[in-house]
């Protein structure tokens, strides 16, 4: 009897699931993706800000990451270059019109989702308008786009939903019942934590069948993670989701392109450590290996609100990764 392709949950949001998402859907039809949604800046919070709609941006990357058509892909990943709406994504403006004239933003990934052509499932992890808010100490930081540039002055650091929303039902039962759910590559405090805070997240994914599989992040952002180790990542995310949940570790060991490494140093950007003797005190499976993409990604001109990273996995590495760890389970 031939066996079952497997069910594959990808936890994240913007740029670290786009890229992780092209190839994994390789894999399997049963993939969702379980989307971060505080956004408020760039052309997301524009549109947020104008129109009272969720925030589409980070969806919009993974539906179209996830899409088996490249002239709508190319459509819905267009952005304007001159005039009113210069930096504004397409596929954004397309999303929030679905959201206004379907009622939900529910409705309206699953309308893009026929529209692109998906392969798997494209979930909000929460449904609710919310914002994100951070504390560090007694500093009180409101906002993602604001978070995102903010100076981490304490260890003394939570993230949080406000007001709480409520964990997504389909986002719960696509978690708990994969055979595998990948952490992508992310910002911690305003990609990947925001998505760990959710109410009965915790809960969730210590009720999950399925290997938790972290994707280590190659590059540490300055003034919030400088000179984070691994390991640092590991605890911080452990810290909602409950000790030794992560089971596996993917992390790069190949040498980053010089240029990139000049462009992102003078930036104060370098490098996650990977010390051994460090990786060896815990208790996950860690494997190591040539994860970065040799092709040097280049910011769409018209994007011109965010600075978006440019050193990035290379998805079929990391596919192939992956891919080894469900056949091996």
């Amino acid at each position: 009897m031939a066996m079952q392709p497997p069910k594959l949950v990808v936890i994240g949001g913007g740029t670290g699931s786009f890229t992780i998402l092209q190839s994994l859907k390789e894999l399997t039809p049963h993939i969702t993706a379980v989307v971060n949604m505080c956004d408020d800046g760039g052309s997301s919070g524009v549109l947020r800000d104008e129109l009272g709609v969720l925030p589409p941006g980070d969806a919009r990357q993974c539906l179209v990451a996830l899409s088996e058509t490249p002239e709508i892909r190319e459509l819905f990943d267009y952005r304007f270059a001159e005039g009113r709406f210069e930096g504004q994504s397409l596929g954004n403006l397309i999303l929030s019109g679905l959201e206004l004239q379907q009622g939900s933003f529910e409705k309206a990934v699953e309308v893009a989702s026929t529209i692109l052509r998906i392969r798997g499932e494209v979930l909000p992890v929460v449904l609710g308008n919310h914002t994100l808010e951070l504390t560090d100490g007694d500093m009180v930081v409101t906002g993602e786009h604001r978070i995102d540039d903010y100076h981490i002055q304490t260890k003394n650091i939570s993230v949080r939903l406000t007001p709480v929303s409520a964990l997504n039902p389909r986002a719960k039962k696509a978690i708990t019942e994969a055979d595998m759910i990948v952490i992508s590559p992310g910002s911690l405090y305003t990609s990947l934590l925001p998505i760990f805070s959710v109410p009965d997240m915790r809960e969730t994914l210590q009720q999950a069948r399925g290997q938790l599989v972290m994707v280590a992040n190659l590059v540490n952002k300055p003034t919030q993670t400088d000179g984070w180790h691994v390991i640092d990542y590991i605890e911080a995310m452990e810290h909602y989701i409950g000790e030794n949940r992560i089971d596996t570790v993917l992390y790069n060991n190949q040498p980053i392109a010089s240029q990139l490494l000049k462009r992102y140093a003078a930036d104060g950007e370098f490098p996650v450590d990977i010390e051994t003797k460090r990786l060896a005190k815990i208790k996950a499976k860690i494997v190591a290996g040539q994860l970065v993409n040799k092709e040097i990604t280049a910011q769409d001109p018209a994007d011109t609100t965010i600075r978006r990273t440019l050193i990035r996995h290379d998805p079929q590495r990391v596919k192939a990764a992956i891919a080894d760890l469900l056949e091996n389970e």
